[in-house]
């Protein structure tokens, strides 16, 4: 019983020293005029929450009261219609509702062979595991 209070208390003193120091860190790149500038946007913006719960934004529920947001542009209907053809000759297009697998799946000998990837040397993955290591990109163990 001694042992679990211990335990708790630790817990408990490990996330309260812990808290402030996370969010010393990731707020530490901006200033207090950089936040508020861009607090002030997000409200001229509606870029607000107005509904948490359907995650829904203020220039969503009331779009009005906003400026309008540019357009990103689209592809051309050409495009798109050249990109649908590649995809049915490759057979990259859904075709069983239920598991969502494209026709070359189902059927792999009706369709082209996709070229191999070039698979890496043993120098090359070497080097990549020791920069990756070098980087703190991999956890490194002892027992390994």
């Amino acid at each position: 019983m001694k042992s679990n209070i211990l335990s708790i208390l630790a817990i408990t003193v490990a996330a309260w020293s812990a808290g402030p120091a996370l969010a010393a860190d990731a707020g530490a790149s901006l200033t207090r005029d950089q936040v508020n500038a861009e607090l002030a946007q997000a409200q001229r913006n509606g870029d607000l929450l107005a509904h948490a719960e359907a995650g829904l934004k203020q220039n969503e529920v009331a779009p009005g009261n906003y400026p309008a947001q540019a357009a990103l542009p689209g592809k051309t209907r050409e495009q798109v219609r050249a990109e649908f053809a590649q995809a049915l000759r490759s057979g990259d297009v859904p075709v069983d509702g239920v598991t969502g697998l494209k026709a070359n799946q189902l059927a792999p000998g009706n369709y082209p062979a996709r070229a191999a990837a070039q698979a890496a040397s043993r120098d090359q993955v070497q080097s990549e595991l020791s920069s990756a290591i070098r980087h703190g990109a991999l956890p490194v163990h002892d027992s390994v």
